[in-house]
């Protein structure tokens, strides 16, 4: 599998931790987003992100900022793209399984690192869940996109 992590500049040390925890998981992570404490504007990183999902480039999107509030707001206004702001693995599984969620968003100061790395393994390991009921609802959000 692989897959695409980026972050802000509050993210810095937790998506460094979830790189090695997905190195160790045997996932090629892309890193996308940013090395250093340099205030960077994290709409640049999300879109950027939800582009290499959208685009087939990885297979699901990874986006850690202060809060995982603002990166998930931003990546979702690229079509394709649905993300999730996950605080618990039930929120990834749910995420994952009903929704399809292709991109989880964490927040650096509100997630611990082990608690994100329990959220990234359970984003990546559930299925999605092709019952009739959640693929219409997963439609129905898609054509928002195309709505007025």
């Amino acid at each position: 599998m692989k897959v695409a992590i980026g972050n802000d500049h509050a993210g810095v040390e937790l998506k460094q931790e979830l790189l090695e925890h997905l190195h160790q998981m045997g996932v090629d992570a892309v890193n996308l987003g940013v090395d250093t404490h340099e205030s960077v504007d994290y709409p640049d990183v999300a879109a950027q992100v939800g582009r290499a999902v959208v685009r087939g480039e990885v297979e699901l999107g990874f986006l850690v900022c202060g809060t995982g509030i603002g990166v998930c707001m931003a990546a979702n206004k690229v079509r394709g793209v649905r993300a999730a702001p996950c605080c618990y693995e039930y929120h990834a599984r749910m995420a994952r399984q009903h929704n399809h969620a292709n991109v989880c968003c964490i927040g650096s100061r509100v997630t611990g690192p082990e608690l994100a790395k329990a959220i990234v393994t359970d984003f990546i390991n559930t299925p999605v869940d092709e019952d009739e009921r959640h693929c219409r609802r997963r439609d129905k959000i898609m054509a928002l996109e195309s709505a007025e």
